[in-house]
């Protein structure tokens, strides 16, 4: 089954022009079927962008899923056209009404900041609590995942010395975690983040599983199965070029930046970087997909009802 996005949202065509077969809203009315619903709470700064890599990889399941975007209320986002927002966008307030499957957290450039410093902590905060009786499964990416784990067990993070900034290999803890179906027992996954989250804090919070991790970056993905709330510490979802985007970007700004580990070819920034995650980033979606599906109510209005699943 396709993914249904809005007609005109910019993220349509790219994905048509790369395969992933998305279904109009038009279409969708004539079929008598109950879509997944997941949400997207988008934090990062280019948000077309977000989009598209979102919506790529939750598009890739054979499920129909409808994907709406949300953003937070009280704030202004600078790089995203407001008429961009106002056509495809509504805020939480929104849809607290509503019922998701799955709901998405993205990462936001604020990490070096202590959370209580950034702008729309408290909305955040109402909607984290809001995920635990409306959502069936959260996935919270980067300092998404640092933000709600903060939120719900006090785990800090930390500063680091310099960037973890590249491709790294990482290795599965639980081979039968349902998440982590078909994973190899080695793969790598693109890092970017000035703050981590530790073993030893994490190890101290019963219920909380670490299921990926780095020898070289730590924690990558925790599972908690109250409320089925995953922490991807990483960047699954990355396009090929995105670290070298931000890479490029912070050399322009001036900001004191190495290329990113294992990245470039040679690393050489002039060369074009090639994809090594792809894979499992869409195994590691249409996992979550798919085991939402197995365990989601039928009936929207029983979400967040039953917290024993």
């Amino acid at each position: 089954m396709p993914i249904k996005i809005p007609d005109t949202l910019p993220a349509f065509e790219t994905l048509v022009h790369e395969g992933v077969r998305v279904m109009t809203e038009t279409v969708a009315i004539r079929q008598d079927i109950r879509p997944l619903q997941i949400g997207l709470l988008n934090l990062m700064p280019n948000k077309i962008k977000t989009e598209v890599q979102m919506a790529r990889l939750v598009g890739a399941s054979p499920l129909q899923v409808e994907l709406s975007l949300v953003r937070i209320g009280g704030h202004k986002a600078k790089n995203t056209p407001e008429d961009h927002l106002l056509s495809f966008y509504q805020t939480w307030e929104e849809v607290r009404d509503r019922r998701f499957d799955g709901f998405i957290i993205t990462g936001a450039p604020v990490e070096t900041l202590p959370f209580e410093e950034v702008t729309y902590w408290d909305e955040l905060q109402q909607i984290l609590d809001w995920t635990t009786t409306n959502v069936h499964s959260t996935l919270n990416v980067c300092w998404g995942a640092m933000a709600a784990i903060y939120h719900f067990h006090g785990v800090p993070k930390y500063l680091l010395s310099e960037k973890a900034f590249g491709i790294y290999r990482h290795h599965i803890l639980n081979p039968s975690s349902v998440y982590l179906n078909g994973f190899s027992d080695d793969f790598q996954i693109p890092v970017s983040r000035w703050t981590e989250v530790r073993r030893s804090d994490i190890e101290k919070v019963p219920g909380l599983e670490i299921l990926m991790e780095s020898d070289e970056m730590g924690i990558c993905l925790v599972h908690e199965k109250t409320a089925n709330r995953l922490y991807m510490f990483n960047h699954v979802e990355y396009d090929s070029t995105s670290l070298a985007d931000e890479y490029n970007r912070d050399v322009a700004a001036g900001v004191a930046i190495k290329v990113p580990h294992n990245y470039f070819p040679d690393d050489d920034p002039a060369k074009r970087p090639l994809n090594r995650w792809r894979s499992h980033a869409h195994l590691f979606f249409g996992n979550w997909i798919n085991e939402i599906y197995q365990t989601t109510p039928y009936n929207l209005n029983a979400i967040g009802i039953d917290r024993s699943a």
